[in-house]
């Protein structure tokens, strides 16, 4: 759509498409963006982009797995003997001189072995006396890592694409690498539009306002699935004004996120905000309950996802549609966002012509929707940890099976 779109021509879109196939449209443009290099003390939750490649051999030389004496296998070869204790080798310690015959060294775990080490007598079974060792006993096991047994040099310690997790982190940094290239997070700008929305914690709010809620759970969402939410802003029903701060915002972001001004009320201004960046919409509407008005559209190279006002309507669809793009944006499966479980649930809302998600909780095994399903209720969206999908003209389930999605 032309710079020059008015805010008639954009409302004008009036394709209501079902819910898979606004996941695909989304799932196309949950592309991962650009490849940064990061330190590996944040690198924690992030996508690997590019396998992590070993720049050292571990272990890179022979080392005890054991507290105890190094010795030759011809040196105790017939018990009891006594070898000569001929030093010490703590980890860290440079490389010994080779083991001599008749003699040991007392030897830590993790630290180097002499040269003509054939295995490692834990001290249990050795006695210590004015510089000798006598060994009476030993178990078969050899207890000495070889150099390379863990990993060489060259070998991919965590490939790619993978989010990274703190086992990852601990294979890495002993493979000698500080810093490793991840996929960058998309930047989200959160735009909540309405002369009504104050900020919480004001005693002497004006007549009629009430405290903005729903950017604190979408900003935590954004945070959860990848992104960073650089901006959480509230707009007034001003066009004018709603244009310069959506012109600011897409900017400065990958997303633009705006609440509210989504339907086609004389206020809801949210499309016609970004009209004069070029918005191309994606999709205008969504047959689902909650959330009908959910909008996505490109304005530029920033993409913009449109929620709806009401509290219940802009988390699920912000779950339904955000959470995947985010996840393939951040260098992640979108799919992965939308991991829909069966499970017995109690009966749920169903609709003929819509998908129907039910804010729910989990009894035991059973996922039982909450008694209160309006999209303006925010207590009992407090008590949701699922969601329940009941397709268009679903038929019941004889077993009462429902797809559930963690919320």
């Amino acid at each position: 759509m032309a710079a020059s779109a008015n805010f008639a021509d954009i409302n004008a879109k009036p394709d209501l498409i079902s819910f898979d196939q606004a996941i695909r449209l989304i799932a196309i443009h949950a592309q991962p963006l650009a490849v940064e290099q990061i330190p590996l003390d944040r690198a924690d939750g992030r996508i690997l982009a590019n396998p992590a490649v070993a720049r050292r051999t571990s272990p890179s030389t022979l080392v005890s797995a054991m507290d105890g004496y190094a010795v030759r296998d011809a040196d105790i070869a017939r018990l009891p003997v006594s070898l000569r204790i001929a030093g010490k080798s703590f980890a860290g310690d440079g490389r010994r001189k080779p083991l001599q015959p008749g003699t040991c060294v007392r030897i830590f775990t993790g630290a180097s072995a002499p040269a003509g080490t054939d295995r490692v007598v834990m001290q249990e079974y050795v006695r210590e006396d004015r510089g000798f060792a006598t060994i009476s006993e030993y178990p078969a096991r050899r207890h000495l890592r070889r150099p390379g047994s863990d990993f060489a040099e060259g070998d991919v310690i965590v490939p790619a694409p993978c989010r990274l997790n703190p086992q990852h982190l601990v294979g890495i940094a002993a493979a000698d690498i500080a810093a490793v290239d991840v996929f960058r997070k998309p930047r989200v700008v959160i735009l909540c539009c309405g002369d009504e929305l104050t900020e919480p914690g004001h005693r002497d709010r004006p007549e009629g306002t009430i405290p903005e809620s729903i950017s604190f759970g979408v900003s935590a969402l954004v945070r959860r699935w990848g992104g960073d939410a650089i901006a959480r802003l509230r707009c007034p029903d001003d066009l004018t004004r709603l244009q310069a701060m959506a012109a600011e915002a897409a900017a400065a972001a990958d997303i633009v996120i705006t609440i509210g001004g989504a339907s086609v009320g004389e206020k809801d201004l949210a499309k016609a905000a970004f009209a004069p960046l070029g918005l191309e919409l994606i999709f205008a509407k969504v047959a689902i309950k909650p959330g009908k008005p959910i909008w996505f559209g490109r304005a530029g190279k920033t993409l913009v996802v449109g929620l709806p006002g009401n509290p219940s309507s802009a988390l699920v669809t912000a779950r339904l549609f955000l959470a995947p793009l985010l996840a393939g944006l951040s260098g992640g499966r979108s799919d992965d966002a939308l991991e829909f479980r069966m499970m017995r649930a109690s009966a749920a809302e169903s609709c003929s012509d819509r998908d129907v998600f039910s804010r729910a909780t989990i009894k035991g095994r059973l996922a039982t929707p909450l008694s209160d399903q309006d999209s303006a209720g925010q207590k009992t969206l407090a008590a949701a940890t699922h969601l329940i999908r009941r397709r268009p003209n679903a038929a019941s389930d004889a077993e009462n099976l429902a797809e559930t999605l963690v919320f």
